[in-house]
Order: C-alpha cells, then sequence, then structure tokens
C-alpha cells in the first residue's frame, strides 16, 4: 500500500512540467541563463507642425465723411482749379487718418463727352464734368468711398457714370449709386457695406421706402457694419433745421430724411450719412446708431454756393464698435475760401453750428458735443447715479 497521500502525484506532476518548461526557454536563449530583453516601443509618429494663423479680432473702427465734392468743371467752359490736389491739402491728414473716408462726388469724372441733362432754366442750369485723372486726386487724399446718387451723378448719362465708375475702380475707391450697384468687402475680420440712396431716376430710390428697407435688410445681413447714404432734402442756407416731413425743392420731390433715417437704422444700417442741402444739419444717435441728416459742402470748387453757413465744410469722424454701435466722434471744422480751397477753421463755426442744430432739433436727444466738435453719448440713468450725477 502506497505511502503517498492522494494528492502527492498530482504536485509532482506540475514540478517536472514547469522543469521541462525551464530547460525550453535556456535552450531557446543559447542556454545562457539570460531572458531576452524586450524590444523598445516604437515612439508614436507625430503630424509635422502647421502654424494656423489666428484670425484678427475685429477692432473699432473710425470713419471719416463729408458732403458734397465737386473740385472742379470744364463743361461748358473750363473752371478747373490750378491744382486739384490743393484744394484738399489742409484736410488730407484729417481723411487719411481714419480708417475708411466717405464722401458724395457731385457730377461725373469724364474726360469729353456731351451733356445728357437738360433744363428748363438754362441761366440756372448747372453740369458739372470733371477730368477722370481727378479719381486719383481723390485717392490720394484719402478717400475710400464715394456716393454716385444724387442730381448730378447723370449729368451725362448713364454713360458719363460708367466713366465715373471705371475711373474710380481703376484706383480703388468703392461706390454706390446706381440701382444694384453697391459696395461689399471685407477688411481686418469685419464685413462692411456701403449703399448710396437719392430721389432721383437711375438711383437707389429713398422715396421707396419698402424697397429701401429691403435693401438694407439684405445688406445688413451680409455685413457686420453698414454704411447708408442718402442725398435728399430741400436746399439753401434757410434750409438748415430738420422739418420732420417730406421736403420739395423746385416742385422736386426730396424726401423725408428722418423717416428715411429711422427706417435705414430699423433696418440695419449701422451708419447714415446724409447731404444734398448744401448745409450742415443735426445729428442724432437712434437705436445706438449715428445719424447725420447733412454734412453740407465739402470741396466744390465752382457752381455751388459757399457763402455764409454754405462755405462750413464739417468733417465728420465717427467711431464705431465691430457691431457698427456709434462710441465716439468728432466734427472737424473747416471752410471753403475761393480760389484756395479748404481751410481748417480755429473758430470750429461747423461744429458749433452743428451742436445748436442738435440741441434744437432732438432736445431730448443722446449726443453732446463741445465747443471743439467733441461727440460724445449721455451717460445713462443708471450710469449717471453711478457717477453722482442727475439723469
Amino acid at each position: 500500500m502506497s505511502s503517498q497521500t492522494p494528492l502527492a502525484a498530482p504536485r509532482y506532476a506540475l514540478a517536472l512540467g514547469k522543469a521541462a518548461l525551464l530547460c525550453a526557454t535556456l535552450f531557446q536563449v543559447g542556454c545562457s541563463g539570460v531572458a531576452p530583453k524586450p524590444e523598445a516601443a516604437e515612439e508614436p509618429r507625430l503630424a509635422p507642425r502647421v502654424d494656423v494663423p489666428t484670425p484678427p479680432v475685429p477692432a473699432n473702427v473710425t470713419i471719416a465723411a463729408v458732403g458734397d465734392i465737386m473740385l472742379g468743371t470744364d463743361y461748358p467752359q473750363r473752371r478747373l482749379p490750378e491744382s486739384a490736389a490743393a484744394q484738399l491739402e489742409q484736410v488730407a491728414p484729417l481723411l487719411q487718418q481714419a480708417d475708411l473716408t466717405f464722401g458724395n462726388l457731385e457730377g461725373v469724372l469724364l474726360d469729353g463727352g456731351e451733356a445728357v441733362k437738360r433744363c428748363s432754366n438754362p441761366s440756372a442750369c448747372y453740369l458739372f464734368r470733371s477730368p477722370s485723372s481727378y479719381a486719383a486726386t481723390l485717392k490720394a487724399a484719402g478717400f475710400d468711398l464715394l456716393s454716385l446718387a444724387n442730381n448730378h451723378a447723370r449729368d451725362f448719362g448713364e454713360a458719363g457714370r460708367d466713366a465715373t465708375m471705371q475711373s474710380l475702380d481703376a484706383v480703388g475707391i468703392r461706390h454706390s449709386g446706381r440701382v444694384g450697384d453697391v459696395a461689399l468687402w471685407s477688411e481686418s475680420g469685419l464685413n462692411l457695406a456701403m449703399v448710396a440712396f437719392a430721389p432721383f431716376g437711375g438711383s437707389h430710390d429713398m422715396l421707396d421706402m419698402v424697397s429701401g428697407r429691403l435693401l438694407i435688410e439684405q445688406l445688413a445681413a451680409q455685413s457686420d457694419i453698414l454704411i447708408v447714404s442718402f442725398h435728399g432734402g430741400a436746399e439753401g442756407a434757410d434750409r438748415t433745421a430738420l422739418p420732420f416731413a417730406s421736403e420739395q425743392f423746385h416742385g422736386e420731390e426730396r424726401g423725408d430724411v428722418v423717416a428715411f433715417a429711422h427706417m435705414a437704422v430699423e433696418a440695419g444700417g449701422d451708419l447714415i450719412i446724409g447731404h444734398g442741402p448744401h448745409v450742415p444739419r443735426a445729428l442724432e444717435l437712434y437705436q445706438g446708431r449715428l445719424i447725420a441728416y447733412s454734412l453740407g459742402n465739402f470741396a466744390t470748387y465752382w457752381g455751388i454756393n459757399i457763402r455764409g453757413v454754405n462755405g462750413l465744410a464739417p468733417l465728420l469722424m465717427a467711431t464705431l464698435d465691430p457691431s457698427g454701435r456709434f462710441l465716439e466722434g468728432r466734427i472737424h471744422s473747416s471752410y471753403q475760401q475761393r480760389p484756395d480751397g479748404l481751410l481748417v477753421d480755429p473758430q470750429h463755426q461747423a461744429a458749433r453750428l452743428i451742436r445748436e442744430l442738435t440741441l434744437a432739433d432732438f432736445p431730448d436727444g443722446l449726443l453732446l458735443i463741445d465747443d471743439e466738435g467733441h461727440i460724445s453719448v449721455k451717460p445713462s440713468p443708471v450710469a449717471a447715479a453711478s457717477l453722482g450725477a442727475s439723469p
């Protein structure tokens, strides 16, 4: 009878199996008795580094805006300045310092050609044709945007406006005026647009408020900042005050500029720039957007009255945030003197006039304008209270 317990045989067999496995392993390594080192893990392969440029963070935008520009005409007689550039020399540094500079171009840029416009009173008929080389003059002075929606844009028919557009395109000045002609572009991380209206044939019609609203809404949907220009309102030294009603001039409908401007803001416009009366008018802050109801004359060498208030030439500088909301601004004052052109005004007459008109037309308005033309927004009642001021 065996003396081993029932578990002795299985444990012995297991020991023999382990010994056999050890011998087999030693044989595979050459009986050196040293186990092989595991192979080093392969380092992960990284994709080559690609530096992706960081999109620019949109910044505030400063826009300079002026009224009517007509640097001289050579039709029907030659009435051109000795130097068109000299007409703008004193104010060019201001025009150039803004991110964008806007003006309203009266007349056409055209070399030769006959007028198409006919006037009922030839003795009071003004036709403006400037040399195409003036496009480069305007660009050098600092202009980036021009309205071609006014009562002189078609003095030489649509062919004249075609020539004007081609001259401006050649020097990189964007424009709007004719139906379908709008400026759309991107700059510094922002999508920008400009559209110009007038109550005259062939232009975006400011009298058609329904179509105007639709167009502004479409452009606002495509842009971060939308500039809307209009050439409207009656003309003359006695037309500085806003009538808050539709205006006429020589029997011609010139629009209700307040109703149009408010509509433009409600539809998505961010800066509304008016011109046409040939005199300055009030400013208004409406739903956080700045409206200039008329910036008067700016550089009109011949054929346009520059006596008294007609000769004041305000240059509006407006700073907007990336959403188009008005932050601050300034009215730089100059005046016209023939044949010299624009002269900087140390008396700040244009700024003081616009301040008076703004207070008169909008006594409860939200803008503050000081003696030198600086524009700020009145603090809200909450902000005023926090500063210890009465609302």
